[in-house]
């Protein structure tokens, strides 16, 4: 899908190695892309005619179980993490896939199964090593450069090359998943129900609604192949009985087609998707953040419901519960007053259908915009303008501009959602 051509690719192992790359770079005027685990929509993780930092070598991976925290490199993806720390229990937030990288779902903001719970991956990062645009090594906390931390959690890879993570983790080993699917004629009728249930669920209990085509293999029964469908992908982290009463509900208000919810240790969970969505695909995403679903919302979502491609699919990602509890001026990701990250995604195997997808993905997302807060969460955009950059940083970019000014003046690190340097 990503058909660029960098002059050079520095495969780095080591700090050492990311320090002579950005200084190449520099030294020689070249653009420079960053590699995490590029799962990047728009192809920001490479470069024409110009330098990428590939960092997927550094796998690198140390769990504290007594301290409950996790020092992790640049080129692990979730995956790897949860291998790691499920064998003492314990869990990163993250998102939904074991296979995004760790740097780009974190310095995007970070939401996923554990959020309600337990808030952002970047409201759990503790501190990070950072490579700066003159070769500076840094570490960045609440302590030491506290604007280059405040502006890491949800400024992306604006302001350096991040080599080494800090997270807190959490006890988390089983969990009740998986997903219900009602068909997709009740979509008005669930959704209504689920814009008024979830914000009053408690934290314990994730679902993110959806919309879909029933995947032709197992576990779903060969009369549903095929067919369209609504529904909630669920992780609930408490007692069996708190999922029975959490889940009743949902039977209740739309008698599902298919319950494919059970116990399961947490890693198999994070890679559920995995075969469904293999490297490869060709994509095209969407993003909004969502506050509230009026019913003309709601509407909307009934009228584009059908997705156009057997992989394409629309996400409702809860952003509450422990995510408003931190204050919006505590990180650069400042929607600490919403509900939820809408992602419109067209998917599919045949670049013949990419026009298609995004036609689809584009009517909708015109369609809802008006009811969104007027910006996305960064790592569901794609190379979208400065307005869109504005609308997702909205009053904290004049603070973004001023750091990315004292830690990058030159704009060395542009090729991403680019927070250009206050002049």
């Amino acid at each position: 899908m990503i058909d660029k051509r960098p002059r050079l690719i520095a495969q780095c192992v080591d700090v050492a190695d990311v320090i002579a790359a950005v200084g190449f770079g520099r030294d020689q005027g070249l653009p420079i892309a960053i590699r995490g685990g590029g799962h990047n929509g728009p192809g920001l993780a490479s470069v024409d005619d110009g330098l990428v930092i590939d960092l997927s070598s550094m796998k690198g991976l140390r769990v504290n179980p007594g301290a409950r925290t996790l020092r992790v490199e640049p080129g692990c993806r979730w995956g790897d993490v949860d291998h790691a720390t499920h064998a003492f229990g314990l869990a990163a937030v993250s998102g939904i896939h074991s296979n995004t990288g760790v740097p780009g779902l974190t310095l995007g903001g970070g939401h996923g199964y554990l959020t309600r719970r337990h808030g952002l991956a970047i409201d759990n990062l503790l501190s990070a090593d950072v490579v700066l645009a003159d070769g500076r090594l840094v570490h960045a906390s609440e302590d030491e450069h506290p604007d280059l931390f405040w502006a890491l959690r949800g400024g992306g890879g604006n302001f350096g090359v991040v080599t080494s993570f800090e997270f807190r983790l959490h006890p988390v080993e089983t969990v009740i998943a998986g997903p219900l699917f009602w068909p997709i004629e009740a979509l008005e009728t669930t959704l209504r129900w689920y814009r008024d249930w979830l914000p009053q669920a408690p934290e314990e209990v994730y679902a993110f609604y959806l919309t879909a085509e029933v995947p032709s293999a197992p576990p779903f029964p060969p009369e549903l192949h095929g067919r369209k469908v609504c529904g909630l992908q669920w992780c609930l982290t408490g007692s069996e009985a708190d999922a029975e009463a959490a889940l009743q509900p949902a039977r209740e208000v739309a008698e599902p087609l298919f319950e494919g919810i059970g116990p399961m240790p947490y890693p198999a969970l994070q890679s559920m998707f995995d075969a469904l969505y293999p490297e490869g695909l060709q994509w095209y995403w969407k993003g909004d953040v969502v506050r509230e679903l009026p019913d003309a919302a709601i509407a909307e979502h009934q009228r584009f419901a059908e997705v156009p491609t057997s992989l394409s699919t629309m996400h409702l990602y809860p952003i509450d519960g422990a995510v408003h509890r931190v204050e919006e001026q505590a990180t650069a990701w400042r929607f600490r007053d919403a509900t939820w990250s809408m992602v419109i995604a067209g998917i599919d195997a045949d670049p013949a259908n990419q026009e298609r997808m995004r036609r689809w993905a584009r009517n909708y997302w015109e369609a809802l915009h008006g009811h969104s807060a007027g910006g996305a969460y960064v790592n569901f955009m794609m190379e979208e303008g400065q307005e869109r950059i504005h609308g997702t940083y909205g009053d904290h970019l004049p603070r973004l501009q001023r750091i990315k000014a004292h830690y990058d003046p030159e704009n060395l690190f542009r090729v991403n959602q680019n927070i250009a340097p206050a002049s």
